[in-house]
């Protein structure tokens, strides 16, 4: 299943066709060795407080919510071969191509929302 994720305070779309990471193999790997990732896509990772970039081939844009799906710490553009910091508000993180978060204005504090995307083709 996807999600839809949109940033309600500012009401813009983040992405239209995220996936959901919520066990321990598919946390685990995540984005890692993926080529691309693209506008649209992203991955929610649940639960979450911190991540890491090892094995990734592109930068990607990163917002850490808290259990209400407020974004605690946003880092743009993060590098392959990066670890952040722990967050220990955080409850999970979304994973977005590079730049989504600046084209979009979203910001710490933003509320974002996650509501099942409508299925594609026929």
């Amino acid at each position: 299943m996807h999600w839809r994720v949109t940033n309600e305070t500012r009401q813009r779309l983040l992405a239209d066709r995220a996936e959901r990471a919520e066990s321990f193999v598919q946390r685990f790997q995540g984005l890692m060795g993926r080529a691309s990732l693209p506008m649209g896509a992203g991955m929610h990772i649940e639960p979450c407080d911190s991540i890491h970039t090892f094995f990734m081939r592109i930068p990607i844009d990163v917002a850490f919510l808290d259990a209400e799906g407020r974004i605690v710490k946003q880092l743009s553009a993060l590098p392959p071969w990066r670890a952040t910091a722990i967050y220990r508000r955080a409850r999970s993180v979304l994973e977005l191509p590079s730049g989504v978060l600046q084209a979009s204005g979203t910001q710490e504090g933003d509320r974002l929302v996650f509501a099942p995307a409508e299925p594609t083709g026929a």
